[in-house]
């Protein structure tokens, strides 16, 4: 279980409160997908992600993005129980998608830089320490199924490599 200072609570709402979720978010994706191309292999459904300009203009990356942060905004709302929060997500992105759970953390990543770039002098070290480690959390929440599908394959011997996942 994670232990909440009342500063990283308030930290933590207080940068959600103020973020504009239709910008935010889809900078966030937008990066990701520029920053770490081989990430664009999830969203072939997306249409033209064949260059900066195209993914930056893709109407469709832009309202996942937002998609995503109000989904870490249910996760503001339950900090104290962020496994239950992302259960079903964790088993769509493992089972159904075959997201790689490593992935998440590049998203975290340039979300947390899009976030620094808004915030300013305003995301002191402390406030980036508070960030950094909800979006922690979460991306271990959304790795939790990917990972007990690993040790039940592990016992069965078979290998995530063999599976090519």
């Amino acid at each position: 279980m994670v232990v909440w200072t009342d500063f990283e609570r308030s930290t933590i709402q207080d940068i959600f409160s103020k973020m504009d979720y239709e910008v935010v978010g889809p900078a966030a994706l937008t990066r990701c997908l520029i920053v770490y191309p081989w990430t664009q292999r999830y969203f072939g459904n997306f249409g033209n992600l064949y260059n900066a300009a195209a993914i930056m203009g893709n109407p469709m990356v832009a309202k996942h993005g937002t998609t995503i942060l109000h989904g870490l905004d249910r996760g503001v709302k339950n900090m104290d129980d962020l496994k239950t929060t992302y259960a079903e997500l964790s088993v769509l992105h493992s089972e159904k998608l075959h997201v790689d759970p490593d992935n998440f953390k590049l998203l975290s990543d340039c979300l947390t830089i899009v976030v620094a770039a808004q915030l300013g002098k305003a995301f002191t070290a402390e406030v980036q320490a508070a960030f950094q480690k909800f979006l922690a959390v979460v991306v271990s929440s959304l790795g939790r199924q990917f990972n007990y599908r690993a040790v039940r394959l592990h016992k069965v011997g078979v290998s995530l490599k063999t599976l090519n996942v």
